[in-house]
């Protein structure tokens, strides 16, 4: 297995591995620690059908499925997220952690390329581990005391209806309140903990009073030199550890904007309620 850094602050190309079939226990500890490093894995190249790639995620943690989606037929543990060529809205296209409105959010994502146009539709991740670390000691301080108020209803714009996906009518509006600060439980590092499509102000104070305070976070967060940019290829999966990075999807179908003739991407997904730790991964091997 060969890993190589994708950019100087996140992310590994990774090589020499066949998710279709059952990992060593061996190989499985070394994608764990690749992820642990790294936060998000690429792997290209990869022949998955459905069923694959729920056992490939199965030998890494345990599955949930999504709230908001209906789960693809015979395997309800995959989500279809799929943009329609007369579509310019992209499902997950502001910056968010997955699901940060939940009290517990999910550790991590394992996202599959089943249809990708030959350009565009490309997705962003940062290193929200890297951008705490890079704030000055005193900013670090006063984020340790304070909290923020996640809705996974705000700012939801309902003209798009999503019409390649199967989503759900009549879910229940979440709302939690957590420390802006967070600790991986595996690594001990501590990261920021914002996610803007869902964190929209300061526990204890009103969203005015928020709104300067997070868009210096979001922007300094999103710094390139945080960040890196996946370009997808058909056949691709990409991992991730949702406990300190954040990511979204690019709109850039200029065709479907212009015209309403664009292209049409499709990706099955795979969440992990959470990822078993070595000692587990040790036991089962």
């Amino acid at each position: 297995m060969d890993i190589r850094p994708y950019s100087s602050a996140i992310g590994a190309e990774v090589d020499g591995v066949d998710l279709s079939r059952p990992l060593s226990a061996e190989v499985t500890a070394a994608v764990h620690a690749a992820l642990l490093d790294h936060h998000v894995l690429f792997f290209r190249d990869q022949e998955l059908t459905p069923e694959q790639h729920v056992q490939f995620s199965r030998q890494l943690g345990e599955l949930e499925s999504y709230p908001f989606s209906d789960g693809l037929h015979g395997e309800p543990e995959i989500t279809e997220i799929v943009k329609l060529p007369d579509e310019y809205v992209n499902f997950g296209s502001g910056w968010h952690v997955d699901m940060s409105f939940n009290p517990s959010s999910p550790d991590g994502a394992a996202l599959y390329a089943k249809e990708i146009p030959q350009s565009g539709g490309d997705t962003l991740f940062c290193n929200l581990t890297v951008a705490f670390e890079m704030l000055s000691g005193g900013y670090r301080e006063l984020l340790e005391r304070m909290h923020g108020v996640h809705d996974s209803d705000v700012d939801y714009d309902g003209t798009f209806e999503l019409k390649g996906m199967r989503m759900k009518s009549g879910y229940q509006r979440v709302f939690t309140v957590h420390p802006l600060i967070r600790v991986h439980p595996e690594t001990g590092q501590r990261s920021l903990f914002i996610s803007p499509d869902y964190f929209y102000k300061l526990d204890g104070m009103t969203r005015a009073e928020s709104k300067t305070f997070l868009e210096f976070l979001e922007t300094h967060a999103t710094r390139y030199e945080f960040t890196c940019r996946f370009r997808w290829s058909p056949r691709a999966l990409v991992l991730w550890d949702n406990r300190c990075i954040m990511h979204r999807a690019i709109e850039d179908d200029l065709g479907a904007r212009r015209a309403g003739k664009g292209f049409k991407r499709v990706l099955h997904r795979t969440t992990f309620k959470r990822f078993f730790t070595d000692a587990e991964l040790a036991a089962a091997g």
